[in-house]
């Protein structure tokens, strides 16, 4: 982004407030609505959905089971019921369609304490940021399935945040939100989107199924790119943009990556609408632009404010 300027601050003044945070403020009721589910029952006494997002049952009809946890519970040498795998094909199916990654941008809780600890970071102008290999999700993903193995439990689920603050939301005790806090801080003092870029496990096993993903973000008027940077300044995953942006390697203009969480800020914060949302089957042909790389968008460092 240009020095002195505001991330977004080009796209409020050409689109207006909403249209530059339509899919920001679509993302947190999402979030606020899958939470509400499981929360109404214990609340309210209103059983919409029963169990949390390891494993459900909506209107006492729907099963959804969260694949990542049927595969712990397969390797702790359980046999899952009918239902479960049911839900957990349901699940998969739906995030074949979607793209793997939107359950980190649109359903985990998680994901706006995360977001928040990176917008108070740019507030700052913080840019310091210790490194952590991106490959330690993956290893952790795969610690997870073999603690699983060896201890014949879903140890996992025992210290996964997000079931750690649904707890605590029911059942009180500050465990879950001390965890929580934890995350936070650890993103906002130590790296920069470390638990979801670094370290989370489901976010890693999501993104296998990314890979195949149907849904996609598309830079169908890359050509019109003006180099303010704001998309890199607030993707999750920044390294993903260039290839589909600015056509290096030859690349089309749809972001292939499955590490891409369609959480679409870059289509909230371009001023020019260079992104939109399409499918992997969009045509791959657009033109680029003469106007040159943003600093450090060949995936080196990370671009911030």
């Amino acid at each position: 982004m240009r020095p002195g300027v505001h991330v977004g601050a080009e796209a409020l003044a050409a689109k207006g407030w909403w249209r530059s945070h339509r899919f920001l403020v679509a993302r947190r009721v999402s979030q606020m609505l899958v939470l509400g589910l499981f929360l109404s029952g214990p609340w309210f006494g209103v059983w919409i959905a029963k169990g949390n997002l390891a494993a459900s049952l909506t209107l006492g009809v729907l099963p959804l089971t969260d694949p990542y946890v049927l595969l712990q519970s397969l390797l702790a040498g359980h046999v899952p019921l009918r239902a479960a795998w049911i839900g957990a094909a349901l699940v998969v199916v739906f995030y074949l369609l979607v793209g793997g990654r939107a359950y980190c941008a649109w359903v985990c809780p998680v994901n706006a304490v995360t977001d928040a600890a990176d917008a108070l970071r740019r507030r700052l102008g913080w840019r310091a940021s210790a490194r952590v290999p991106r490959a330690w999700r993956a290893w952790l993903l795969g610690a997870t399935l073999v603690v699983a193995a060896a201890s014949g439990s879903i140890a996992w689920e025992l210290v996964n945040p997000v079931s750690g603050v649904q707890r605590a939301l029911v059942f009180g005790g500050g465990a879950g939100l001390a965890v929580i806090a934890a995350i936070f801080l650890f993103d906002l003092l130590v790296v920069q989107r470390g638990w979801c870029g670094h370290l989370c496990p489901v976010g890693a096993f999501y993104g296998l199924l990314g890979r195949a993903s149907v849904t996609r973000v598309v830079a169908v008027r890359r050509a019109a790119c003006n180099d303010c940077a704001d998309c890199y300044a607030v993707c999750p995953e920044p390294v993903i943009l260039k290839p589909a942006l600015k056509g290096s390697g030859g690349a089309g203009p749809v972001i292939t990556s499955a590490q891409c969480t369609n959480c679409a800020r870059c289509l909230d914060v371009c001023s020019k609408d260079v992104f939109e949302f399409g499918t992997r089957f969009a045509a791959r042909a657009a033109s680029v632009g003469p106007a040159s790389l943003p600093p450090h968008a060949d995936g080196g460092e990370r671009i911030r404010p």
